[in-house]
């Protein structure tokens, strides 16, 4: 397994839409076995294939949490396919988007379909924290960001606020001074 690096916005591919893939052969288990090493390192709870820079609809997860037992789910061409008409919002960040959190409002449950890692269709009904990861890594799949469902105000400061970091790691790299510390993040809240 290997640790893949994760594109922070605004990287242009993070907007584009993921192809699905034929089938879960070798290659794709090891894209989702890199991704899930990657997203537990970051820490997260969640990672999409674009966030890697793969533009293949695959997404794997994991919220075990004491009350929460899912172990690690690994997707392929997930596609929601039932939605409740009841909403809930959650704060939501992302590894894609560092340091940064909102209030998304999202479906409360969810049926997802998908090939597994050994290729075989599943449905699995998803509620609380489960449903709204799973909303959120799709969501990447189809080049959308979680700060593109808050305001514009408050999407365009963030961004500007990440264009700054990235300028500002780009120039201490270019002056050979070692790269600032980043703070992990929450991976209760970093789908």
């Amino acid at each position: 397994m290997a640790l893949l690096p994760i594109l922070t916005a605004p990287d242009p591919r993070l907007k584009k839409k993921s192809l699905p893939v034929d089938a879960v052969d070798a290659g794709v288990r090891q894209l989702m076995d890199d991704m899930l090493e990657t997203m537990y390192d970051a820490p997260g709870i969640g990672l999409a294939a674009p966030q890697v820079g793969v533009l293949k609809r695959v997404i794997v997860l994991d919220i075990d949490r004491e009350d929460t037992k899912t172990g690690p789910l690994f997707m392929a061409n997930p596609e929601i396919v039932a939605a409740s008409d009841e909403d809930v919002a959650y704060e939501e960040g992302c590894l894609s988007v560092p340091d940064h959190y909102s209030d998304v409002v999202r479906p409360a449950t969810v049926t997802v379909r998908y090939l597994d890692r050994d290729g075989k269709q599943q449905d699995l009904a998803c509620d609380g924290l489960l449903a709204t990861c799973v909303q959120h890594e799709i969501d990447h799949l189809d080049g959308v960001l979680f700060i593109d469902h808050i305001s514009a105000l408050k999407r365009n400061m963030i961004l500007r606020k990440l264009l700054k970091a990235r300028k500002e790691q780009e120039r201490d790299a270019a002056e050979g001074r070692p790269a600032k510390a980043h703070a992990k993040e929450d991976p209760e809240h970093a789908l």
